[in-house]
């Protein structure tokens, strides 16, 4: 004879299930049908894992709430052992079961970590489709600014502001950093999201193979504009790319130092700004703390530690230079006014500079 539980604990399981299809409801599954093909692959594996946890999950929620009910007060029917402590059988399902899905759980986990590292180059453009070896990545230099995104193509010269227009079906790498504190670049239908750091290069590599516009965001609170520090990303044939990029090249200003310096002031809900050229090298200036002239770069400083400081060990590696009517120490060989961005190796012979 079944036994169905009492009204009560019907009416419970109603409301509860009730409830959690309410707080579902919001729920964007991006990341469970994504766009492009990292994002996929992310969310098979989130997909995977959770049916792997639910193989002991479930049976052992079923379990609990099945013994609960038979060995309740009431049911004087149920065996009484009070002396009965110990089941070899058991002992082997309970932890050989969940040992098996640790194994399996750990292997996938090794495989996966190393297949979306997001410093990988990509190898194929979708599960159908091998990369060709001829194509090469859309290289976006993204900087995080307060509160705002600014997206510079430097094979095409130009740059945008809290707007990123990709083609389809063309791996993308991006190479990110941050003006003032961390920040993370989250871009859920296209792949993971990635930490941008001040004075560090980080990088992501990924694809979008369907034409749409997707949301994009900010994943780390990084102040009083951080709700506000979404952007559109917009996803387009290739043709309709190459297009867009010959209409912004004849229309918009030039990014240059200053103009960033002015951008990189803390502004909420910052509009979308387009500009037609880019100053060459800003984006290393930046990830180098120094687009300001007036400031020292982090790779100089790291020269000049690396030679021994501003001690007595350090005067031999530096000089005196004009840079556009500015005297400044710098490293000797590092940074010359033919080479300001300071891309020489150190001269060994460089005469010592003096008082610094």
């Amino acid at each position: 004879m079944s036994v169905s539980p009492p009204p009560a604990v019907r009416r419970t399981v109603a409301a509860a299930l009730a409830g959690l299809s309410l707080l579902l409801g919001g729920c964007n599954t991006v990341m469970l049908n994504a766009s492009g093909d990292i994002a996929r692959q992310q969310g098979d594996l989130i997909i995977t894992s959770t049916v792997l946890m639910l193989l002991i999950i479930v049976p052992v929620i079923a379990l609990t709430l099945l013994f609960a009910w038979k060995y309740r007060a009431a049911n004087t029917a149920a065996d009484y052992e009070p002396d009965w402590d110990h089941s070899t059988k058991l002992e082997l399902i309970i932890w050989g079961a969940p040992l098996l899905i640790i194994i399996a759980l750990g292997a996938i986990t090794w495989i996966s970590t190393h297949k979306l590292d997001p410093f990988r180059p990509l190898s194929r453009i979708d599960d159908k489709r091998e990369l060709p070896a001829d194509v090469k990545p859309l290289v976006i230099q993204a900087v995080a600014m307060d509160w705002k995104w600014l997206f510079i193509y430097p094979e095409q010269n130009i740059a945008l502001v809290n707007e990123l227009r990709l083609p389809v079906d063309r791996p993308v790498k991006f190479e990110m950093t941050a003006s003032t504190v961390m920040n993370s670049l989250a871009i859920p239908a296209m792949a993971g999201m990635i930490y941008a750091m001040p004075g560090m290069q980080s990088e992501l590599n990924a694809i979008i193979n369907k034409v749409g516009v997707y949301d994009g965001r900010s994943g780390q609170y990084s102040g009083d504009g951080f709700s506000h520090m979404t952007f559109k990303m917009h996803a387009l044939p290739a043709a309709e790319f190459d297009q867009w990029v010959d209409g912004v090249r004849k229309a918009g200003d030039t990014l240059d130092r200053a103009g960033y310096l002015k951008l990189d002031q803390p502004s909420k809900k910052h509009p979308v700004a387009v500009y037609a050229q880019v100053e060459q090298g800003l984006f290393d200036a930046a990830v180098n703390r120094c687009v300001d002239r007036s400031k020292m770069c982090m790779g100089t400083m790291m020269a000049i530690d690396e030679t021994g400081g501003g001690g007595k060990a350090g005067i031999a590696g530096l000089t005196r230079q004009t840079w556009r009517g500015t005297e400044r120490t710098v490293v000797a060989g590092l940074c010359t006014p033919a080479n300001p961005e300071g891309r020489t190796a150190l001269v060994a012979d460089a005469q010592p500079a003096g008082k610094l």
